[in-house]
């Protein structure tokens, strides 16, 4: 019975040291998630700025007057249709290619998204006041926070939200597509409001989702590639609050 029981200490214990080990490891991967898209966030927001201010002549008030050169090549030519479609094509390249890629060349691909991603939201200072977008920032990176660490510690399964929110994600893509061309007012506040729960829903989703894509037998490499992933997923989903919510309560000039 000693002996039995001495066994049964030994295998709880053990049991428990791999259950921690697998914590540890599960808590370093989610960390490098999101320190990659924190990393994308901070360089799409300088590449934004940058363009703007590359873009624009401002008045002794601050005031915008005008666009340069760079600016009328960037906003007002045939070339921002580039710089608009240039991030989606990048994405579906990345999500084609990640598991052939090695970790330095998903990283560098990853960055090199997020600054087009820049590029292509620039236009936003000059519709915004600075004040707004920093207001909406902060607001949306309060509600991502709560949202993403609600993913990552519910026990409710969240995979059934799949589907449905894919769909509801196809519908605001063709809408704001078509957006583009029409501009109407009215469907850009349903695509706004639709956006904001999708996109809501989409951050718990994509948590539960890159936190269940952990395994403790990934090598550095593989592991790697599915943090890059998991960031890229993740940006995505804060990117688009963002802008929906920017839609919703921004400040116009």
């Amino acid at each position: 019975m000693a002996e039995l029981d001495r066994r049964y200490g030994q295998g709880a214990a053990a049991g428990r040291a791999e259950a921690g080990a697998i914590d540890q490891g599960l808590r370093a991967y989610m960390l490098r998630v999101y320190n990659y898209m924190a990393s994308g966030v901070a360089i799409t927001g300088v590449v934004a700025y940058a363009i703007y201010a590359m873009s624009v002549v401002t008045g002794t008030d601050g005031a915008v007057t005008g666009l340069t050169p760079f600016g009328n090549f960037m906003f007002a030519s045939a070339f921002k249709w580039v710089v608009i479609f240039a991030p989606l094509a990048l994405v579906f390249f990345i999500s084609a290619r990640i598991n052939s890629m090695s970790l330095s060349t998903a990283q560098i691909t990853f960055w090199l998204f997020s600054a087009l991603m820049g590029a292509s939201i620039s236009s936003i200072f000059l519709v915004y006041a600075g004040e707004s977008i920093a207001r909406v920032f902060f607001i949306t990176a309060a509600s991502f926070g709560a949202l993403s660490l609600w993913g990552y510690t519910t026990s409710k399964d969240l995979s059934g939200w799949g589907s449905f929110l894919f769909m509801g994600l196809i519908g605001i893509i063709i809408a704001s597509l078509v957006n583009l061309f029409i501009g109407s007012t009215a469907l850009q506040f349903a695509v706004s409001v639709i956006g904001v729960l999708v996109f809501a829903g989409l951050t718990a989703y994509d948590t539960q989702q890159i936190k269940e894509m952990y395994s403790v037998n990934d090598d550095g490499s593989v592991s790697g590639r599915k943090a890059v992933m998991g960031a890229l997923r993740l940006y995505l989903d804060f990117i688009n609050l963002f802008m929906m919510l920017l839609q919703l309560f921004g400040d116009r000039r």
